[in-house]
This record gives structure tokens, C-alpha cells and sequence, in this order.
């Protein structure tokens, strides 16, 4: 669960400390381990004593009075009517599970069951909460009263923060406390008063306020959003937040979640009853729905819908779950079925569009069968089976019936320094279309059977003590495969779910120039590559390179797979880690025709520690939707001192020159509480009335985040890396190796 703890239940949240600042700024917290004393008996142990029979004991010199709940350590004590009163002088200690206490005097009435104590200084012991009171007393019917108290999570001679309140209980099985006619300062200066407020003294999530996130941007305006967290049970919560912006109005949010022990899920509803920015549409929403869960030990269930009114919510009013330049929201609804021979799968796929984008075809639904065994030692047997329904709400565009069927032989042989796989397919798909009228080039059924043989083999060849300091094994290992499918012609198919893919490393031996089934390209094809790899003392691999590239022995007779030339574009992949604190990716495809890059990614990272980094990044593209792209961006997180910390990022447009985000943040750190400013301004990628992207709009925002530390979770978005995730392009770590 994400949420922090304990609330202060009208403004206050905590956060966790990071590693740095906890290690400089330790609260301590104090442990309780009980006497071995009988439950309602009273163990006193001193260097002297004096006592009275029934009526008085003095006790001198190192005094330790212990019961089965508490420890009471003082210089001299008294005991009187045989236990029932005890008394305390000097500089006393008293520990209990709950809380330590330092205090000028004691006294314990037992037939009260009450003790007392006056000017005292106390620790909790859940937490790194502590404070001051003139008088605390504690009793078992209401628990811990302090009257004239102050809190503070800050340490000794750091109170960067306090609470003054008049007084403050902690009544005996709650884990939050409560405070009457508080105080708030900050820097000694009085901030705020309230009448009353919880706080939280145990690790426990608690329902309340958590604290508002406070920004300005130029779509929304000013904003302040104020978030509830309710803690329904242990296994349910949610969380209301309202939204206010000067721009666009008040937006409301909650976020349900739910955990069971074979099933979790949460569900996301954003609501804008009247948009202030629009003259039409004002009523905006958004929403989200996941789960996932066992029916049983084979049978697993998943489900993750999303849906919004409109195709600049995300750019107007932001999201969680969505980056503003997505194009697509997915929606599936499955169950499966796995087990050691067999697989299948049933679901419904859906997407929503964003923008002016060609119509996605829906699975209604789509069931997958594989099964696999093994004939013999050397020869397996598989099938692949698939059934689906895909509609359509483009009433122009075909639906379609889809059944395929893909039986295999294969005969596979692997030794520690290399493998050898031969395979022979048969693929067989039917189909039943719904052709609209006017539409001449689609069949109503479609018969396409294929066959397909492959055979691949890799070598494995290792280099012991390779590098400068002989710690290092080099691999090199040679791969080749030879594909051959037959052809059969396609053009009255449908494009259901079939797009073409990239010519990745890792696709040029997939034998498939198209996802989905709707295009099967005849092959008759050698590809030929090779990979290196360095591993270190640990198996660690600190180095991969892949190189390859396709040789076609025949031009392919599919219309759609018509090429220009007899070699693919030549597919190079890199992961370095050059030492502990850098990192290296990068991807490249040369056109073998042209001798000129067709698509390239370069990603370098230094890391000094982990919030200490500087990243460079460059993307090329040569023809994206008719475009060149043609980016270059450097992020950094940076610390000052011990208390302040920067980030940035600038990403850089060449082709079109211009600067397409740039971001910055700042945060200061004490040892108690921390204030986090940003800025960033980048293009707002909104959607006109046709539909189709401005790309020469931009949006401008500044957030402002303050927190108060020492209590509850780590929270990935508090970290100083957390703030890089933000904004258009975020931020990813470059190594990928294992």
C-alpha cells in the first residue's frame, strides 16, 4: 500500500526519510523488553532500602521498581500502604511498550491504576515522535494524558517543525493519538491553529488528510488539490481528493483498492462536472479498473479497462497511468488456463483512440490452445490454436471470424557450447469476413495453408581471462538460421490485427515481417548474426553486443512485403556497464542499400551514487509518419550540499530546432521535513478539432510540494529521482543486462 501511516487528520502528511538524510539525522527510538514479574507484582531492586512492615520501603541508590507492563528507574523511590502507592524523586525514567519518559517525580496509585508524572520529556516508541509535557499521566481506563505538550519528529536541537497543544491523549488499543487547541510551528513561527487533530503513533495506515499537492500551469492554473484517505479494513481503503484549478474548475478523484489472498485490484475514477475552459463538452472523466487474481492453481484471471471522455483529457488534466503522447488506451478482460502440456487463454481486447487514428479493431473475444509434448527423447510436437471475433465500429470495414491452427514438429538438440533446431510448421488459418457493400477486394471465407521449415544453429566459444586484470570470460557466439514459408496470396484478407514490425536484432530471426496472422510473408532466407558477451568473477554480464543482419535468397511474392533489395537493413544492439558507475545502451539499423542509418537510440548514464547522476540520450528516426525525428536530451539529479538538491532535463528538437521540454527542480531537505519546487515547460501535444496534434503548442507548470518527515513508507514518487519521472519523457536507466 502506497499511503504514509498516519495522517494528521486536517493538513499534515509524513513521508519517509531518504537514506542520506537518515543516516545524518537519527531520531532515536527506544525498545521495551518486560520484566519476567508476575502479572500484578511489584520487583524492586536497589543498593540500599529501609522498610517498615505495611506501612513504608525507601529504597536508595540505582533504583530499578518493574512490573510486568513497565520500568520505572530513578535514585531514590518510596513504596507505601504494601505497594499500592509508589513515589518517585530526582531525575526518574519510565518506560513502557508505548512510550520512555524522563521527569523530575513519579507517582503510581495502584488502586487508581493510575501514575503521574510532571515535567517531562517522553519518546515513542512506534515512532520518532517525541516531545514535552508538564504533566503526562497515564491509566489503564484512558490511556496517556499529556496536558501543556508539545511533538515534533525533529531531533534534539533541530525542531524545524513542532506541535503546542493544550493537551493530547493516546487512549490504550488506538493507534492514533489526539490533540485539543494545537499549534503549528515552523522555524519557531506560528503557523496555523486547530481545534483538534489526530496523529498517528504506530506504523499502521490511518484514515485522515493526507497532505495537498500545490502547482500552477498554464492549461489548469493554480491548483490545490486536497486528498482523504479512508482505511476502510486491512485489506480495503480508498482515497477522495478534490481538485481545485482557477483554469478549469473543481475536479473530484478516488481511488479504491482492494487485496484478498488470491485476488488485487484497484479502481480509478476522475470526474469534472463543468469544465471552466470549454464552451462545450465541460463534463470531462476518466477512469481505470485492474485486477488480477487465482481461480484456482491453474486458472488465473486479469482484467485492466480504462476509458475518458475526451482526446486531451490526458494533456489538460494529466495522468497516473497515461503519458500525453499515448495514442491508445488498452482494455482486457481474460482468463487462462496453464499447466505443464497445455495452455489457453480466453479475453477480450479493446482499445480506446486518442486523436485521428485509424480504427482498431476489437477481439470479441479471442481463445488461445497451445499444447506441447514430447514424442521421444529428440522430438517434440506442438500445436498452436486460435479462435477470434474481431468487430469493428467502422461500419466501411470488414468484421471477421478468425481461426488458425499451427502444428509442429521439432527436433531440438543443446549442449552447454551451442544448439542446433530443426522445425517443420504447417499454418493454417480460416476465416469467415463480413464484407460491406462496394468493397471488392475482400472474400467472404478464406482458406490459407503454409508450410514453413526452419533450421537454426548457434556456437558458444569462450575466452577466460580476457581484460586488463584477467577477470573477465569473453563469449562469441556465431548464429544462423534458414527459414523457407510458401506462399499464398493474401490481398483478400483483412487487417485485423497485423502491423508490421521493426527490424530489431531481436526480430530478424523471428521469421515474421508482421504481427498478428493476417500477413505471413513467404521466406526463403538465411539470417546470419553473432553476439559477445563479457561476463565478470559473478556470472554477471557487464558487456552484450549483437550484431545481424538477413539475406534474402528469393524476393518475397507477398504484396505487401515487396522489398528493394536482397539484404535487410543491418540490426546492432549494445549493453556496457564500463565500471560501477557507468552505463551504456544503444540500438542502430542501417538500410543496406543506402548505407544510411534508418533508426538509431543512444542512452549513457554516469552515477555517482543513487541520487547522483548525469544521463545523455539522442533518438533518430528517418521517417516516422512521413517525419524525421531527430532528438537529443541530457537529465540530471544533483546534490548542492546536505540539505539541497537540484534535477533537470532538456530535450532538444534538431530537426525542428527548437527545445521540446525542459524541466527543473529543486528540494530542500532537513532532517524533519522537505519543500520541493518545480517548473517544466514542454510541448502540450494537444489534439485539434480534426483531431490531429498541434505540435507547435506548449504548456508551462509549476508544482510545489512540502512534506513532513520521520513516519511511514518509502514512496518511490518522494525520492529525488522520482522527480526526473515526471513530464513528457521521464526518466529510465539505460542498463539493461542481468
Amino acid at each position: 500500500m502506497k499511503h504514509c501511516s498516519l495522517i494528521l487528520s486536517t493538513f499534515v502528511s509524513v513521508a519517509a526519510f531518504s537514506a542520506s538524510a537518515q543516516e545524518a539525522c537519527q531520531v532515536d527510538v527506544h525498545s521495551f523488553m518486560p520484566k519476567n514479574v508476575a502479572e500484578g507484582q511489584i520487583q524492586v531492586n536497589s543498593e540500599a532500602a529501609q522498610i517498615i512492615r505495611n506501612k513504608v520501603a525507601t529504597f536508595e541508590g540505582s533504583v530499578t521498581i518493574a512490573t510486568s507492563e513497565s520500568t520505572i528507574k530513578t535514585e531514590s523511590a518510596t513504596v507505601e500502604e504494601n505497594g499500592k502507592i509508589i513515589r518517585a524523586d530526582g531525575d526518574v525514567l519510565y518506560t513502557d511498550a508505548l512510550l520512555q519518559v524522563d521527569s523530575v517525580g513519579v507517582e503510581v496509585n495502584a488502586p487508581l491504576k493510575l501514575l503521574q508524572m510532571a515535567s517531562t520529556e517522553y519518546k515513542l516508541s512506534t515512532t520518532k515522535g517525541r516531545g514535552g509535557a508538564e504533566l503526562l499521566s497515564i491509566s489503564q481506563e484512558k490511556g496517556v494524558l499529556l496536558e501543556d505538550v508539545s511533538f515534533t519528529t525533529c531531533p534534539v536541537g533541530g525542531e524545524d517543525w513542532k506541535i503546542q497543544a493544550s493537551e493530547m491523549s493516546i487512549k490504550k488499543g488506538r493507534p492514533f493519538g489526539e490533540a485539543k487547541h494545537t499549534v503549528f510551528y515552523v522555524g519557531g513561527i506560528p503557523i496555523f491553529y486547530l481545534p483538534y487533530f489526530a496523529f498517528p503513533i504506530t506504523t499502521e495506515r490511518q484514515s485522515g488528510f493526507l497532505f495537498p499537492d500545490i502547482g500552477s500551469s498554464s492549461s489548469t492554473g493554480v491548483e490545490y488539490e486536497q486528498p482523504f484517505y479512508w482505511n476502510i479494513a486491512p485489506n480495503l481503503d480508498t482515497t477522495f481528493s478534490t481538485r481545485f484549478m482557477t483554469n478549469r474548475g473543481v475536479q473530484f478523484k478516488n481511488e479504491f483498492r482492494y487485496l484478498f489472498a488470491q485476488h488485487a485490484g484497484e479502481l480509478h475514477v476522475e470526474y469534472l462536472p463543468s469544465d471552466l475552459d470549454r464552451d462545450q463538452d465541460k463534463s470531462r472523466y476518466f477512469y481505470r479498473f485492474t485486477h488480477r487474481g487465482k481461480l484456482s492453481d491453474n486458472w488465473s484471471v486479469v482484467a485492466d479497462i480504462s476509458d475518458l471522455s475526451d482526446d486531451n483529457y490526458i494533456v489538460d488534466l494529466g495522468s497516473d497511468f497515461y503519458n500525453q503522447a499515448d495514442t491508445h488506451l488498452y482494455r482486457q478482460l481474460g482468463v487462462s488456463y496453464f499447466s505443464q502440456d497445455l495452455d489457453f487463454s480466453m479475453s477480450i481486447r479493446d482499445f480506446a483512440t486518442l486523436g485521428q487514428v485509424d480504427s482498431n479493431y476489437r477481439a470479441l473475444p479471442e481463445a488461445k490452445l497451445n499444447y506441447s509434448t514430447s514424442l521421444t527423447n529428440n522430438l517434440n510436437f506442438d500445436v498452436k490454436s486460435e479462435l477470434a471475433y474481431f468487430e469493428n465500429s467502422n461500419s466501411s470495414l470488414a468484421n471477421a471470424v478468425r481461426f488458425h491452427i499451427e502444428p509442429s514438429l521439432t527436433l531440438p538438440y543443446q549442449k552447454s557450447w551451442g544448439e542446433f533446431l530443426a522445425q517443420i510448421s504447417v499454418l493454417h488459418t480460416y476465416y469467415e469476413q463480413d464484407v460491406p457493400n462496394g468493397n471488392n477486394e475482400l472474400a467472404e471465407t478464406v482458406d490459407r495453408t503454409l508450410g514453413q521449415a526452419r533450421l537454426y544453429g548457434s556456437l558458444i566459444f569462450e575466452r577466460p581471462n580476457v581484460g586488463i586484470k584477467k577477470d573477465y570470460t569473453m563469449t562469441f557466439e556465431p548464429r544462423m538460421q534458414y527459414l523457407y514459408t510458401s506462399f499464398e496470396e493474401q490481398s483478400s484478407i483483412g487487417l485485423y490485427d497485423t502491423t508490421e514490425l521493426l527490424t530489431t536484432f531481436s526480430n530478424l530471426f523471428r521469421g515474421q515481417e508482421f504481427t498478428g496472422l493476417d500477413r505471413i510473408n513467404d521466406n526463403n532466407q538465411f539470417t546470419l548474426g553473432a553476439t559477445t558477451r563479457f561476463i565478470d568473477s559473478n556470472n554477471r554480464e557487464v558487456l552484450v553486443a549483437s550484431v545481424g543482419q538477413i539475406i534474402y535468397l528469393e524476393n518475397s511474392k507477398l504484396q505487401d512485403s515487396i522489398r528493394s533489395d536482397n539484404r535487410s537493413a543491418i540490426a546492432a544492439e549494445l549493453d556496457w556497464e564500463v565500471n560501477q558507475n557507468w552505463f551504456l545502451h544503444s540500438d542502430i539499423q542501417v538500410s543496406d542499400a543506402t548505407d544510411k542509418v534508418e533508426r538509431s537510440s543512444f542512452s549513457t548514464e554516469y552515477r555517482w551514487s543513487d541520487e547522483k547522476l548525469v544521463q545523455l540520450n539522442h533518438r533518430y528516426i528517418r521517417s516516422l509518419s512521413n517525419e524525421q525525428i531527430d532528438q537529443f536530451g541530457i537529465s540530471a539529479s544533483w546534490p548542492i550540499n546536505k540539505k539541497w538538491h537540484w534535477v533537470g532535463r532538456w530535450y532538444r528538437d534538431i530537426e525542428r530546432s527548437r527545445t521540446s521540454e525542459s524541466f527543473f527542480g529543486i528540494e530542500y531537505e532537513s532532517c524533519c521535513w522537505a519543500l520541493r519546487l518545480t517548473a517544466q515547460r514542454r510541448l502540450a501535444t494537444r489534439f485539434n478539432n480534426d483531431g490531429v496534434r498541434d505540435l507547435n503548442e506548449f504548456d508551462s507548470s509549476i508544482g510545489l510540494q512540502f512534506v513532513f518527515k520521520g513516519l511511514g513508507n518509502n514512496n518511490r514518487r518522494r525520492n529525488k529521482i522520482g522527480m526526473l519521472e515526471q513530464g513528457l519523457f521521464g526518466y529510465r536507466q539505460p542498463f539493461v543486462l542481468n
